[in-house]
């Protein structure tokens, strides 16, 4: 198989692994209903919280993270260990824009991390930290992610020079997208922080 081939085999392949809405699939089986339905309208793990099953939503962390990881080890250990990154971005992708549910998907916080720490643990460990520093300092989920995720890629070339900081930017950009409401709530003072009762849409 030649490179192109291999590449677009890998960028292919870790997509539609993104793309597999867990936080949907779990409160569907549930009995909860369409996730879609509820609070912020995403399927990520925050959301899915909100149907007061914190089960369905640690499940659904762990595997929209588990989504990043999986690609990028089965990527470096079974095809190329430089595909790795771009199979995480892939994956990454595939959260945020599933062909399964139209191009609409979640906002990719939980994969983008488990990506990193998949590329790297270290590069994992130290944006997770940004994030928890973030969170105790401004009490604002949404804008611990926008800070951490910002911040990644300065992490990743610091810690692993030239192997994957470009994809990580890419997935730091799509993040700024995806937080666009966010982003305009908090310049107007009007993101929710953590633990409060109002809406928050992380």
């Amino acid at each position: 198989m030649s490179v192109s081939l291999e590449m677009a085999a890998v960028l292919v392949l870790s997509y539609f692994l993104g793309a597999v809405p867990f936080g949907l699939v779990f409160t569907r089986m549930a009995g909860l209903g369409d996730i879609r339905g509820i609070g912020s309208g995403n399927i990520g793990a925050t959301n899915v919280l909100r149907t007061g099953r914190k089960d369905l939503a640690l499940a659904t962390l762990l595997l929209d993270a588990g989504k990043g990881a999986i690609a990028v080890l089965l990527t470096r250990y079974y095809v190329a260990p430089d595909l790795a990154p771009l199979a995480g971005a892939a994956a990454f992708i595939g959260h945020c824009f599933p062909v399964y549910l139209g191009f609409r998907g979640g906002k990719g916080v939980a994969t983008f991390m488990g990506t990193l720490f998949a590329i790297a643990w270290m590069l994992g460990l130290a944006t997770a930290l940004i994030w928890l520093f973030a969170a105790a300092l401004f009490r604002i989920s949404s804008l611990s992610a926008l800070i951490a995720s910002l911040l990644a890629p300065l992490v990743s070339y610091y810690l692993t020079g030239d192997q994957g900081w470009l994809p990580i930017t890419f997935m730091t950009l799509v993040i700024y997208i995806r937080h666009r409401e966010n982003i305009a709530r908090l310049m107007k003072g009007a993101e929710p922080k953590i633990g409060s009762k109002k809406k928050q849409d992380q």
